[in-house]
């Protein structure tokens, strides 16, 4: 006999997401072929509904799985929006985990990574649980604070300016709890988890990306400032709502919310003669209000209505809000050229992203290697699209913007895991 909250998700998916889950080693950067996945509802874990198995590249089928019906997502409402999820996964010589409250939107692509630790003596079986999306359940709302840090007082402002870091730490906690874990999350990875924890994926594309440039230049404030190293912290930022944003160990990420950070990363929020990125706060609109604070509710509004991602953004900070662009990103080889790379172009921007596409292939043999000769021809063409569909991008062909960041990122990724073998 099924259990009651079994019963209720099932009687109440109505819609359809899409769900991919993509298992790597710890550091992310080794995928896992032939890793085993049950998946079944959070409700009812032992039921299993769907059994998949990870290709060379680490990554299952796309499947389809039932979810609430999409106007759950698109005002404020009592019920549950998504589903949720739990994953089983296995693979020779490694822990076994469970993930469980994966989350399942309608309409939307949903990515779940899974992170195997190697298998080690009288190691106990790793869980995750996903907690709830904070536009469903009750969290502490921000406590204010002035968007401009003073640049007077000594100490306070390190940077000579705006850096997007490879990495930040997340401390998974309220600040002064010392038992709270710290992480070292990639910079992209961060904002793509605060969004997916924060807004839904299902929103209009011009909502998602006003409030991805929100959670970024706040973020970014946090790095400019040295926020919390200045108060005595190991720590760049934190997942308490009521300091920062949530962040969420371990949960699935929505393609439609890592597309457009993926293309707007260096992206911040200024106003006329502040050097820092804008602490840019915001509260949901709905259970809390913020008078000259972004409103997430409200954004999805003006998004109906058409409003620009930069619209929305004066109409709730003012007309003086402007959107800039960091001057340097750590922890990458080369700088985007400036222009796309695709067939016919040649050079040296050519010859480096190849012999970068070669390094990579070693790790994720489903990319073909090319020949490095600055020429951009079909053979790269082809390794490009691979890429880009292994790593959720567009699969043009073409080395955009996005692409060669995802490229440099994930090379330097590799290399590092190469130096230390």
């Amino acid at each position: 006999m099924l259990s009651k909250s079994l019963k209720i998700a099932q009687d109440n998916a109505v819609d359809q997401g899409t769900l991919r889950v993509d298992v790597t080693t710890q550091n992310s950067l080794r995928p896992i072929r032939d890793a085993r996945i049950k998946i079944s509802y959070t409700g009812g874990p032992g039921d299993t509904i769907e059994e998949l198995t990870t290709n060379e590249s680490g990554q299952s089928e796309t499947i389809t799985l039932g979810t609430p019906p999409l106007e759950y997502s698109l005002a404020p409402s009592e019920v549950q929006p998504y589903s949720e999820y739990t994953l089983q996964v296995e693979a020779e010589g490694f822990e076994p985990i469970v993930v469980s409250g994966s989350q399942i939107l309608p309409a939307v692509h949903a990515v779940q990574e899974i992170k195997l630790k190697p298998l080690e003596p009288n190691m106990v079986e790793d869980n995750v649980v996903i907690p709830a999306h904070t536009l469903y359940a009750e969290y502490p709302p921000k406590i204010a604070e002035a968007e401009i840090k003073p640049v007077s007082e000594s100490g306070e402002i390190v940077l000579s300016r705006v850096v997007v870091p490879e990495f930040i730490v997340v401390h998974d906690g309220v600040p002064t709890d010392t038992t709270a874990q710290n992480y070292y999350v990639r910079y992209k990875d961060y904002i793509k988890n605060v969004a997916s924890s924060e807004i839904y994926a299902t929103w209009p594309t011009a909502t998602i990306q006003a409030n991805v440039l929100a959670i970024m230049s706040f973020t970014l404030n946090r790095v400019f400032t040295e926020w919390y190293r200045n108060k005595g912290f190991n720590f760049t930022i934190t997942s308490s709502t009521a300091f920062d944003h949530k962040w969420m160990y371990g949960r699935n990420i929505f393609t439609e919310i890592s597309t457009i950070v993926d293309s707007l990363f260096t992206s911040y929020l200024s106003r006329p003669n502040v050097k820092q990125p804008i602490l840019t706060q915001y509260c949901d609109g709905n259970r809390v209000t913020c008078p000259r604070w972004l409103s997430q509710w409200g954004s999805k509004t003006l998004g109906d209505q058409g409003y620009t991602p930069i619209e929305i953004l004066r109409y709730y900070y003012g007309d003086n809000m402007f959107i800039n662009n960091a001057e340097e990103v750590s922890g990458v080889p080369a700088s985007w050229p400036g222009s796309n790379l695709q067939v016919g172009s040649s050079g040296e921007s050519v010859r480096q992203m190849q012999e970068q596409l070669n390094t990579i292939s070693n790790n994720y043999p489903a990319i073909p290697k090319v020949a490095v000769d600055g020429i951009f021809g079909p053979g790269t063409e082809a390794a490009v699209k691979t890429f880009q569909s292994v790593f959720d991008l567009p699969a043009n062909g073409v080395v955009d913007y996005p692409t060669w960041y995802k490229i440099s990122e994930i090379y330097v990724g590799v290399s590092r895991i190469a130096e230390l073998v």
